[in-house]
This record gives C-alpha cells, structure tokens and sequence, in this order.
C-alpha cells in the first residue's frame, strides 16, 4: 500500500469525528453514530482504492452504511486492494451522554489480511512494546500481571489493568485485587482502552476482559502498528455464531488467536481520531469564525512510525459538518 494513504486514513477518521462531534451530550447515541457513518463514508469514496468493509456497522440488512462486504472506495483500475475494519463511533453512549473516550477508529490492511470476525463476544489481553511476549491469555490473570510486572520493571503494586466496568469480569477484578495490581475500569470505548497500553503516559500496562470480537480486530491492528502484543479467543453463545467462527475463522476457530491471525502481514494502517477528550487525544474543539480542531494518531505496521496530527478545519469550507438540525 502507498504511505500516502496513511494520511488520507486520517482524513477519513477526522470526517467522522467532525459528523457526529456536534451531537456531544444530546441523548441520542443512534443519531451520533450515523453523523460519524455518513462523514466516515462520504471520505472514503474519494479516495483511490478497491476496499472491502470487514468490519462494519453490522450486516447489509442492519445497517445503511459500511456493512461487511460494502464495497468502498473508487475503484478505479490499479487501485489497491484492500481490507478496511472500521469504528466510526467507537463510544456511542460516550458522547450521547457527554463522556470523554470516544473515537472514531479505522483500519487497513491488503486484501485478506484482517480477519473476518463475527459479532460476537472474544476474551481479550493486550499490553505494549515493553511487556511484548509475556502474556498468555490462558494463564491466569494473578500470572500475567507478575509477568508483565518484571517485564516493566515494576511492584505489582504499581502495575495498572484496565477493563470494562461489567458483571462478567467481576472475577478478573477480584483476582486483580489479590495480588495488589491497580485496577482502572472504564464504561464503553473498548478500543481506546486497549490501544492505551502503548502509550507510556496513558498509565495503562495491561487490558483484559470480555468485548466484541470486531473491536478486537480493530484493536490488534492498532497494537500491530504500536509495537505491542494482543491475543484473543472466540467466545460463541450459540450454535449459529460457533457456525460463523468455522467460517471466517476455520475449523480451528477456538484457538488463542495472535495479532497475525487477525491482522496479517506488514502493512497494516492504523487511524484515529478523537470525538470526546480522552487521555491520548483531545476531542472535537469547536472555535470561533466557525472552525473545528481535531486531534488524531496514525500509524503504520511497515514503518513503526505514529504520527500525532491537530488540524484545522474552516467548516464554511465543509458545509456537511457546519450545522446540526
């Protein structure tokens, strides 16, 4: 893939950003989440690639736009190929309700190389550059914290796991407590919490919980692209999603799954831009003269390079994105 589309991901993440950012604390996470499709959809057909939504805002039959298999993009002859995994609002309820973490997230890879994951549930861990080869999701969690403890050079007491605030890792926190490691617990957004590990000044050493098997997907791209490590296990509730799993992910889709077994290869994209203010990026600014700042990350697998971007936006210039009925 060329570089340079690493910069017009960004432009694709910044129009869903600026679709929905408007909509902060007005009670209405559905509404939000189509501002950030339709602003999220209406950058990527400019843009010269042959795409394929792998992972999306639901099948053909539940979503208007970007569902998986939605064919993205110009497609004019030599355009590249590609996968395309997207979140145009990761944290709906965040910014329904006027909380910071929310992001609109995207992710690209050559054709078959992000793995095709069913909505369903997945067990997830992940950590940054420095902790990189000591985690096993099969372990217990009391073994992984300790493992990543030395890999960082750190008292159990100063290592911090962040999960989701649900009922089902009530047993993830208890056994966190255990053993002395601080815990941070977060509501929605599982992506800005995982990509958190590979940041220093985020705080954050290890993710771990029970989410979406397509947000992980999304996030095993990004930790590709940071220089971390993330694992997961399919978890079906069913017969007709075990059926999805042996299709998308074979017959041996009960495997601990590694970061390239769901995004291959070493040419991975990686972009983000944040909707309400979070610990790594700053959300929507809305500035006098009718102007818009956002704050985003982009990174690429091939280069290792992560770029930080503010831009200013005149919105008279972007009139979609000026006005909210």
């Amino acid at each position: 893939m060329d570089r340079e589309l690493a910069l017009n991901i960004v432009r694709v993440t910044e129009a869903a950003a600026l679709g929905c950012g408007k909509y902060m604390g007005r009670g209405n996470k559905e509404i939000a989440d189509q501002a950030a499709v339709d602003g999220m959809r209406s950058m990527f057909q400019v843009l010269d690639i042959a795409g394929t939504v792998v992972i999306g805002e639901g099948e053909l039959d539940e979503a208007p736009m970007l569902y998986i298999g939605e064919k993205i993009g110009t497609w004019e002859e030599g355009a590249p190929e590609i996968d395309i995994a997207v979140d145009p609002l990761d944290g709906t309820k965040l910014v329904a309700k006027g909380l910071p973490g929310a992001l609109a997230v995207v992710a690209v890879a050559p054709k078959g190389c992000l793995l095709h994951a069913p909505d369903m549930y997945m067990d997830k861990i992940a950590v940054g550059p420095k902790a990189k080869g000591c985690i096993d999701i099969t372990a217990p969690i009391e073994q992984n914290l300790f493992n990543v403890a030395k890999a960082l050079c750190k008292d159990i007491t100063e290592v911090t796991v962040i999960m989701q605030d649900r009922e089902r890792h009530q047993h993830l926190i208890d056994s966190a407590r255990s053993v002395g490691a601080r815990i941070k617990l977060f509501g929605d957004g599982d992506v800005a919490a995982a990509i958190a590990t590979c940041f220093s000044e985020s705080g954050v050493d290890m993710f771990i919980g029970k989410g979406g098997a397509p947000e992980g997907v999304i996030s095993a791209a990004a930790i590709k692209c940071l220089g971390g490590e993330f694992q997961g296990i399919l978890r079906p509730d069913n017969g007709e999603e075990e059926r999805r799993c042996k299709e998308m992910a074979g017959e041996n889709w009960s495997r601990v799954l590694t970061m390239e077994d769901l995004a291959k290869g070493d040419d991975v994209i990686f972009a983000a831009t944040g909707v309400s203010d979070g610990e790594l990026l700053q959300g929507v600014r809305y500035l006098a003269n009718n102007r818009a700042k956002t704050s985003s990350v982009v990174t690429r697998s091939k280069s290792g390079t992560i770029r930080f971007i503010d831009t200013t936006h005149v919105l008279d210039k972007k009139p979609e994105y000026a006005y909210v009925k």
